[in-house]
């Protein structure tokens, strides 16, 4: 079965730079989709970026487009969130999530397998 393990969150200042990797184990990345969700504190998980195990293919949510950029690495079989232009409100538990198929959804909801979290704490 598959299984995902975060990390790299930690503390940074406003404007700062942080990259988050998701490593799977269990099963190749190629059949699923991988996404980055997030958990602000009192609020709702939210999805932020997702790609595709089979095609690249690469989405972002417009929170987050233009500032974070997901990637992978085939043969480590893990995947990475380079988030960038950090902002107070970009504070919160960073989940990697995985879902079957080749198509991504963005619905937080459809993520079957999921990792302990990262936090990631965006303070002067």
């Amino acid at each position: 079965q598959l299984q995902v393990v975060e990390s790299g969150g930690g503390l940074v200042q406003p404007g700062g730079s942080l990259i988050l990797s998701c490593v799977a184990s269990g099963e190749r990345l190629d059949n699923y989709c991988i996404g980055w969700i997030r958990q602000a504190p009192g609020k709702e998980r939210e999805g932020l970026s997702y790609i595709s195990g089979t095609t690249d293919e690469k989405t972002y949510e417009d929170s987050v487009k233009g500032r974070f950029t997901i990637t992978r690495d085939i043969n480590e079989n893990t995947v990475f969130l380079q988030m960038r232009n950090l902002s107070v409100d970009d504070t919160g538990v960073y989940y990697c999530a995985a879902h079957w198929g080749y198509l991504c959804y963005r619905e937080v909801s459809e993520y079957d397998y999921w990792g302990q979290g990262t936090q990631v704490t965006v303070s002067s």
